[in-house]
């Protein structure tokens, strides 16, 4: 099974990147992960509605890229579906299913995702109602992922 992540912007603090590095050794046993950083533009203060949907369009040109024709896509979006880790296990091992054993999510930047690339997601998911640093939100990812995984094969997880 292949998990891509397509993630807007880089992780800078060492205590991010051991998180990630983490939750991707803990998840070799169970899938191929790979993490698509794409670049994230600034954004002045107080930018207008125009300013932030033109750093936006920028960031989305840059998964755009990356995305592979027919590639499977879940966008991590505040509107979409919320769902338990349960749920999220069913939903996942249905998506590789169906999907030819690779599935795709993409994590937005801090002004969030472009309308372009939300319409290119084949389907959405929200991690909480909460605003969350995207850095934090790669890691709550890649740890449901994990989570996902056990719960599939009936492997004792933390609760």
């Amino acid at each position: 099974m292949k998990i891509t992540l397509y993630v807007i912007g880089s992780l800078k603090e060492s205590y991010w990147k051991d998180a990630v590095g983490e939750y991707a050794k803990r998840l070799r046993a169970y899938c191929d992960l790979r993490i698509e950083e794409c670049p994230d533009f600034p954004c002045p203060d107080k930018a207008s509605q125009k300013e932030i949907d033109a750093v936006k369009k920028k960031e989305a040109a840059g998964v755009l890229k990356k995305l592979k024709k027919g590639e499977y896509l879940i966008a991590l979006d505040l509107k979409g579906r919320q769902l338990d880790s349960v749920a999220f296990a069913h939903e996942l091992e249905k998506d590789f299913v169906e999907h030819g054993a690779a599935v795709s999510f993409l994590i937005g930047g801090s002004m969030g995702i472009d309308e372009e690339l939300l319409a290119r997601a084949d389907a959405s998911i929200c991690l909480g109602k909460n605003t969350y640093p995207h850095q934090l939100v790669r890691v709550m990812l890649l740890e449901q992922i994990y989570r996902a995984f056990k719960i599939l094969r009936g492997e004792p997880y933390h609760k």
